[in-house]
C-alpha cells in the first residue's frame, strides 16, 4: 500500500504522484526471463543464452533431465522443478503449477531466470501460462530463444520444413478421434514419449492413414546419440526405443488425398482457367446430378460393394463441392461455414455425448434428446415451423415423405392404438378401392391404401419403406433376369414363349432362392 509521508517543500498531491511513479517503476523492473535450453547438445545453445546464464545466479529448470544440464556454467545455482512431475498425475496440473511458482518467485526476488528444453515458443506449456499471467500482470518479460526439437529433426530425417511440413503435439492428436492433419502434406508430431502415447496415437491416425503406412520415429534429435527408426504406423508402439526425445515424422498420404485438394480442383475449374461447362452450373442446373448421385450410393449401398460405393461417395462429394463453390462465387457463404454449421449442430445435437445430459444407450431417449435440440435451434433462430410435418423436404421420394408424415403424427398422438387398427384401416381403404365407380376415383382410393401400407410398415418396425421396395425390385430385377436366360437358352426370344413358360421359369427362380 503507498503511504503518504511528510516532505519538505512537496505537496500532498506532488508526493502522491511520486511515490506512484516508483512503484511503477518497481513493477516494470520486476522480469522473468526464459532461456531456451536447445535440444540436447550444450553445442546447441545460442551465445546469448549462454551468456545469461553465465551472469546469473541461479537458473530454475523445468527439468533436470537435459544433456545440457551438466554442462552449464559450474557458478550456477541450478533449481529443478522435476519433483513437481511426482506431484500430480496430469501434465496440465504440472505446468500449472511450475507457472505459478516462477511468477511467485518473480514477485518476491524481482528477477527470475526460468529454462526450458528447446525453445520456449515452441510446445511449452508452462511458458505459455507464465506469459499469460504476467501479462496480467504487467510484468516484464524476455525471452531468450532456443533451437527447437523441430530443427534437428529436420536434419535427422533429411526434409524440408517449407514442404508444407505441419508440427503438431502427439498428445492432442491422440485425445482425438480423427487426426488434425491434412495427408497430403507430411507432418511431425512431438512429445512420443511412451509406448502408451504411441499406442493411442496410432488409433487415432489409423482413422486416416493406412495401417501399414511407412513412418518415422526420430529419436534424440540433437544429440549424438540421434537415431531414426523405419517402421509401419501399426507398430510404432511396439518400439523398444521410444523416450522423452521421440517425435513421430509421416510423409505425405499422396498429392491429390485431402479434402483441400478437392477443393482446389473444383475452384479450379470454375475459374476463368477452368472448364467452360463448370463455370455455368448454377445450383439449379445441378439439381437433377445430386439426386441421380444419391441414387447411385444407394444402388452401390444395396449391392454390398465397398468399392462401389468409395467410388460413388466421391461423385456424391462432388456434387456437394461443386455447390459450395458456386455459393462462393456468388458471395453466400463459404466451405468453413457448412462445416463450422456442421459441427456446431452434431455437437449440439449430442448432449449425451458432449454435454451434461445423461448417458443413455435407449434409442427412444436418444430420438427425444435428438428432437429437443433441433426445437431447441428452431426456437433460437426464431424460426418456429407452422406445421409438426414442416421439415420433411416435399422433394423427396413418396415413399420417405409418407414415412417421415405418419411418424411425426404419430409421435403427438395420431396413430391407431394397436396394429390392429391399422390392419383394419388397410381393409377399409381396400374396400373403397373395389367399390370406387371411376378409375379416376380408383386411382384416388389407391393412393389411400398406399399411405395406409406405409403405416402399417412403420407398426411393423419399418422405417425406410423405400429400402424395403429397393429390395423388392431387385429381387424382381434377379428373378426377371433368370426368365430372360432361360428363354435364351430355349433359342426364341422373350415375347415368343408363352405365359406358362415365362411363369414356370419365374417359379424355378423362386425356389431356387434368387
Amino acid at each position: 500500500m503507498i503511504q503518504q509521508q511528510p516532505v519538505a517543500n512537496c505537496g500532498t498531491g506532488y508526493f502522491f504522484i511520486a511515490h506512484f511513479l516508483t512503484a511503477c517503476q518497481k513493477v516494470a523492473r520486476v522480469i522473468i526471463t526464459i532461456v531456451g535450453l536447445g535440444p540436447g547438445s550444450i553445442n546447441h545453445l545460442s551465445l546469448a543464452a549462454w551468456r545469461k546464464l553465465q551472469s546469473c545466479d541461479s537458473v530454475y529448470l523445468r527439468t533436470a533431465r537435459h544433456p545440457c544440464v551438466s554442462e552449464l556454467p559450474a557458478s550456477i545455482r541450478r533449481i529443478s522443478f522435476d519433483e513437481v512431475y511426482d506431484a500430480f498425475d496430469q501434465f496440465e496440473q504440472v505446468y500449472s503449477e511450475i507457472a505459478k511458482r516462477v511468477l511467485e518467485m518473480a514477485r518476491r526476488d524481482g528477477e527470475v531466470v526460468y529454462a526450458v528444453p528447446g525453445d520456449p515458443r515452441v510446445g511449452e506449456a508452462s511458458v505459455a501460462k507464465i506469459l499469460d499471467q504476467a501479462r496480467e500482470e504487467s510484468m516484464a518479460v524476455e525471452i531468450i530463444p532456443g533451437i527447437s526439437f523441430i530443427e534437428p529433426c529436420l536434419t535427422l530425417l533429411g526434409i524440408d520444413a517449407l514442404d508444407g511440413l505441419q508440427i503438431v503435439d502427439a498428445l492432442d492428436v491422440a485425445a482425438q478421434y480423427h487426426p488434425p492433419i491434412n495427408p497430403a502434406l507430411p507432418a511431425l508430431l512431438a512429445q512420443v514419449y511412451s509406448r502408451e502415447v504411441a499406442s493411442d496415437l496410432k488409433l487415432t491416425l489409423m482413422n486416416q492413414y493406412p495401417d501399414d503406412f511407412s513412418v518415422m520415429l526420430a529419436h534424440s534429435a540433437g544429440n549424438e546419440d540421434a537415431r531414426v527408426e523405419a517402421l509401419p504406423l501399426f507398430e510404432i508402439d511396439r518400439s523398444r526405443q521410444i523416450d522423452l526425445t521421440t517425435s513421430l515424422y509421416l510423409p505425405a498420404l499422396g498429392e491429390l488425398s485431402s479434402f483441400e485438394a478437392l477443393q482446389n480442383i473444383i475452384a479450379h475449374l470454375r475459374s476463368p482457367e477452368g472448364c467452360p461447362w463448370d463455370r455455368e452450373q448454377t445450383h439449379l442446373s445441378l439439381r437433377p446430378f445430386l439426386i441421380e448421385e444419391a441414387y447411385e450410393v444407394l444402388e452401390s449401398l444395396d449391392a454390398g460393394d465397398p468399392q462401389a460405393l468409395c467410388q460413388e461417395m466421391g461423385d456424391l462429394l462432388l456434387q456437394i463441392l461443386l455447390h459450395t463453390q458456386i455459393a462462393i462465387d456468388d458471395g453466400e457463404f463459404h466451405m468453413a461455414d457448412v462445416l463450422k454449421h456442421l459441427n456446431e449442430k452434431m455437437i449440439h445435437r449430442h448432449p449425451h455425448v458432449w454435454g451434461d445430459a445423461p448417458k443413455t444407450g435407449d434409442f427412444g431417449q436418444l430420438s427425444q434428446i435428438w428432437q429437443a435440440a433441433k426445437a431447441a435451434e428452431r426456437a433460437e433462430a426464431d424460426a418456429a415451423p407452422a406445421s409438426l410435418l414442416d421439415g420433411v423436404p416435399s422433394g423427396a421420394p413418396a415413399l420417405f415423405v409418407a414415412q417421415r408424415y405418419s411418424a411425426r403424427a404419430a409421435k403427438v398422438g395420431f396413430d391407431w392404438t394397436d396394429v390392429t387398427g391399422v390392419e383394419a384401416k388397410f381393409e377399409e381403404e381396400l374396400a373403397e378401392v373395389w367399390s370406387a365407380e371411376t378409375d379416376a376415383q380408383r386411382i384416388n382410393e389407391i393412393g389411400d391404401l398406399l399411405f395406409v401400407l406405409v403405416n402399417w410398415l412403420r407398426w411393423l418396425g419399418v422405417d425406410d419403406p423405400e429400402s424395403l421396395l429397393r429390395e423388392t425390385n431387385a429381387k424382381f430385377y434377379r428373378r426377371f433376369r433368370h426368365v430372360e436366360r432361360r428363354a435364351a437358352q430355349a433359342g426364341k426370344a422373350i415375347s415368343e414363349h408363352s405365359l406358362d413358360e415365362l411363369e414356370g421359369w419365374w417359379q424355378e427362380a423362386k425356389r431356387s432362392g434368387l
